[in-house]
């Protein structure tokens, strides 16, 4: 197992790096946003305006991007905690399991996005 992340090392450096631009840029801007529009017009997110633009190709890959990439950012972290509290020998393991978590929560978010 610590061999396959080895090589999946590259992959798993730039979702993990996607997931926390996403994390750290993105989400809190469209949460700032969100809440300063529900002040000005409380009609503008109604269900049917929402649903109309979730439905636009460019807000469904927002998000699932929005969804999916801060799983990534998350299980690197927490692989990097276990191995810093003394975890390096079952760290295969351990990574194994996060990042098969976070694709399963992608794979949900894009099983979602596209459901919608």
């Amino acid at each position: 197992m610590k061999a396959l992340m080895l090589e999946l090392e590259p992959i798993i450096w730039l979702l993990f790096g996607a997931g926390m631009m996403v994390g750290g840029f993105v989400l809190p801007a469209f949460i700032a946003t969100v809440g300063l529009g529900l002040v000005g017009d409380a009609d503008a997110y109604s269900y049917d305006r929402m649903y109309a633009l979730l439905t636009h190709p460019i807000a469904r890959g927002v998000a699932l991007a929005a969804m999916a990439l801060p799983l990534w950012g998350g299980a690197h972290h927490l692989r990097h905690v276990w191995i810093d509290f003394g975890g390096l020998k079952s760290d295969g393991v351990v990574g194994g399991m996060l990042y098969l978590l976070a694709l399963g929560g992608s794979v949900a978010a894009i099983v979602a996005v596209v459901t919608l």
